[in-house]
């Protein structure tokens, strides 16, 4: 064909697509979107504080920290040795990874469209027995040229294949595979986001059974104290000594009563190991052999860095999951808009056919077919702009959730700021009144065992001296789970995937040698994150 008359059969074809360009977006967007339809995304703008509420205080540093290994600033070798092994052994961790391998499978899948769509070998053989009494039975005398068409039964080889591409013109699929790269970004988020929540939760119950260790023990001293007061108020009715006649049955239902509360603690230590267990992906069982014993509660430091509250924005994974589902929105919205134009597609068939199977690979039986195709919804009845109408919607939406993402996660590292620097003071409180309860417990013993009080000021000081003790432990407790709360919601802890040389989640057995499925060898670093834009459609 010549050269002008190839140019006369493509220009309608260019025409047609300047037309379609310019009907609903103009061609210099067109271009600059990278012969894209639709909008380019760019992360939409967050409410963000500028400062933390207590930056003034001299024990917040509004410096930035360095949160990769947090749990270390408790100095505790054993909640180190169950951080490490609950990331390398936790089920609920393992379950995430494989949703990062999935995500990693069907990004694949996207991108595979961006060649021929469908690509099909085909081979057939068909017999075929035919009616000599339909109206449409060709009646040929013998000898001639066509006798084979009034031939009643006949065989058919085929062996060929076709071929059917269509065009990403209009950015179809190249938006496709930007909305899978975000999900697939969401996605190693999302296993990050779990890190984070399963380290918090490993220390958050390591503290809880430190703090239970401790109101056991002051349990049990309490309990050895009041032995001493049943046997010295036994030892006074023995011996008749005046108004002795209550004091024995009410030290004996003290002492009762707070060795009843040693067995409910004993429940609670028992029911916190059995977690602790599951979280290291374990069977519940006895736990004392990695705990080494009772250990006193991690001591929360005096002072700790938290850097600004924007920081939030690129430092947590929940809110890095939630602007990477913004992305992958954003890019439906284009696949969407894909639709108002026509489907350009160049499809193909070639094979071999012939009644003899020693005949189908001549030259003279092949076949085929080649050319364009243009597909365009027309009459769609509003159909199309609704669906762009659906997809900006949920567009909308998760953008709103992103925002709100973000001031759910300042919320929480607030709440963890004021609950460290109140719960740190009300130990100073606490040890204070403690020390004190002791001294006042001391001195009673002393004066019921001498006859100058009687047991109910003794029985008094006693539950005093409970009290305070069992309160102090908690407040011990809640310090150092303040402290573990802040570092969660400031997303410390993820990068412990990092430091693997394989940058993901190791091979490990099960306690009793029951291997696990191994996750995703390797696991995407996270991209780093844009400015602050709003959308731009």
């Amino acid at each position: 064909m010549p050269l002008s008359s190839r140019r006369v059969t493509l220009a309608p074809v260019w025409l047609l697509a300047l037309i379609c360009v310019s009907g609903c977006t103009s061609v210099r967007e067109y271009v600059h979107n990278g012969f894209k339809v639709g909008p380019n995304y760019k992360r939409p703008a967050a409410p963000v504080a500028d400062e933390w509420i207590d930056s003034q205080n001299a024990r917040i540093s509004s410096e930035q920290g360095d949160y990769r290994n947090w749990w270390t600033v408790f100095d505790d070798p054993v909640l180190n040795r169950l951080v490490q092994t609950a990331y390398s052994q936790n089920i609920t961790l393992r379950e995430a990874g494989f949703r990062v391998a999935e995500a990693q499978a069907q990004r694949g899948v996207v991108a595979g469209n961006l060649f021929p769509q469908v690509q099909e070998v085909i081979a057939d053989y068909t017999r075929t027995q035919r009616s000599q009494e339909t109206a449409l039975f060709p009646t040929i005398p013998p000898g001639s040229p066509f006798a084979n068409l009034s031939s009643p039964q006949f065989s058919n080889w085929r062996v060929g294949g076709s071929l059917a591409w269509e065009l990403d013109f209009w950015g179809r699929y190249r938006r496709a595979i930007e909305a899978a790269d975000a999900r697939l970004d969401s996605s190693v988020e999302e296993f990050d986001d779990a890190i984070v929540v399963l380290i918090g939760e490993v220390a958050t119950t390591y503290v809880e059974l430190r703090a239970v260790e401790q109101r056991l023990e002051v349990a049990r001293e309490n309990a050895a104290l009041q032995k001493e007061s049943v046997r010295v108020a036994q030892a006074r009715l023995d011996a008749k000594a005046a108004d002795s006649e209550l004091d024995a049955p009410q030290a004996k239902a003290n002492l009762g009563n707070t060795l009843a509360a040693v067995e409910a603690i004993e429940i609670q230590r028992r029911q916190t190991q059995n977690r602790l267990a599951v979280l290291m992906g374990m069977p519940p069982h006895d736990l004392t052999y990695m705990l080494d014993g009772p250990a006193p509660i991690p001591r929360a430091p005096d002072q700790v860095a938290v850097g600004v509250p924007a920081e939030l924005i690129w430092r947590r994974p929940d809110v890095r999951r939630a602007e990477r589902l913004v992305a992958a929105q954003s890019a439906e919205i284009g696949i969407a808009q894909t639709e108002l134009y026509p489907h350009i597609s160049i499809n193909g068939t070639m094979a071999w056919e012939a009644a003899q199977f020693s005949d189908v690979f001549k030259s003279s039986a092949f076949g085929g077919t080649i050319g364009p195709s243009l597909r365009w919804n027309v009459l769609n009845y509003g159909r199309l702009m609704n669906n762009i109408r659906v997809q900006d919607a949920r567009f909308q939406q998760l953008v709103a959730n992103y925002q709100q993402t973000i001031l759910q996660a300042n919320e929480e590292a607030e709440n963890a700021i004021v609950a460290y620097l109140h719960f740190t003071d009300q130990v100073r409180v606490r040890e204070e009144s403690a020390r004190q309860a002791r001294e006042a417990e001391r001195v009673a013993q002393v004066k019921y065992r001498e006859g100058e009080i009687d047991f109910n000021r003794l029985f008094t000081v006693q539950q005093l001296l409970l009290g305070q003790q069992e309160s102090l432990a908690v407040a011990r407790g809640n310090a150092a789970q303040s402290l573990v709360d802040l570092f969660r919601a400031l997303g410390g802890g993820w990068e412990i995937r990092l430091d693997l040389p394989t940058g993901g989640m190791p091979s490990s057995e099960l306690h009793g040698g029951t291997p696990l499925v191994p996750a995703p060898e390797v696991l995407p670093v996270p991209r780093p994150v844009p400015e602050l834009e709003g959308t731009e459609e």
